[in-house]
């Protein structure tokens, strides 16, 4: 009992005393989930979009693949990007594996998916009328787009942040290819089970703290959007 309450009252000193270790491991694991979420929000809502309102051949064979790389394990996600940017790979020689991009890549992957099925779902809950409308009264293609995702604004901010909070708090693939790396690719999570194998619960309980505090805005901003009438 007597290393739980070391542990939280290390803890809070760390956090409190703006630990520079602490601090840089916190900036880098934002810093690399924010770029992944952004480049996945970049293509995934546009292909939720045209998955909604275009139909042909094998759509629901599409928005079945979809609806299971949901589920995708981290350290699958990890193993396969592993196997095409490590030295002996494909794009090795881009010399990707153990950098923070690595780890971009692997968010990137795991948010996508998550995007598109949002936005799907979010692009199908609007009207028909409305694009169609915005055709008729002289809309290009893309102007009835913008229309149509300004109307499912929330739902479409919705899923960005769902997709953020999924990668925001993985470790597997953060693991694979980042390495742990000491100032270099030392994220919340992996530095957590670092620091807990090693011992030292005060600083695996401090980025604890921080990671919940992260996931609690995450659902905080997930509610309010949810809770938004288009």
């Amino acid at each position: 009992m007597d290393f739980i309450i070391e542990g939280i009252f290390r803890s809070w000193q760390l956090i409190f005393s703006l630990d520079r270790e602490i601090f840089s491991i916190v900036l880098l694991s934002l810093r690399v989930s924010l770029t992944a979420t952004i480049l996945a929000s970049f293509l995934g809502i546009p292909l939720g979009f045209l998955i909604a309102v275009r139909e042909y051949w094998g759509k629901r064979l599409t928005i079945a693949i979809v609806n299971t790389l949901l589920a995708l394990p981290t350290v699958v996600v990890g193993l396969l990007i592993y196997s095409l940017i490590s030295r002996r790979g494909p794009l090795g020689v881009l010399g990707l594996l153990f950098t923070p991009w690595a780890m971009i890549i692997g968010q990137f992957v795991l948010a996508l998916p998550i995007i598109i099925a949002l936005t799907y779902s979010a692009v199908q809950g609007i009207d028909k009328k409305v694009r169609n409308t915005a055709l008729t009264l002289g809309a290009t293609d893309y102007q009835a787009a913008l229309t149509v995702i300004r109307e499912a604004r929330y739902a479409v901010l919705a899923a960005v942040v769902t997709g953020f909070g999924r990668v925001i708090a993985e470790v597997g693939a953060a693991m694979i290819l980042g390495g742990n790396i000491k100032d270099s690719t030392r994220v919340m999570t992996t530095a957590i089970a670092l620091e807990t194998s090693k011992g030292e619960f005060g600083f695996a309980l401090a980025l604890g703290l921080i990671l919940l505090l992260v996931a609690f805005s995450v659902n905080i901003l997930l509610h309010y959007f949810q809770g938004k009438k288009v």
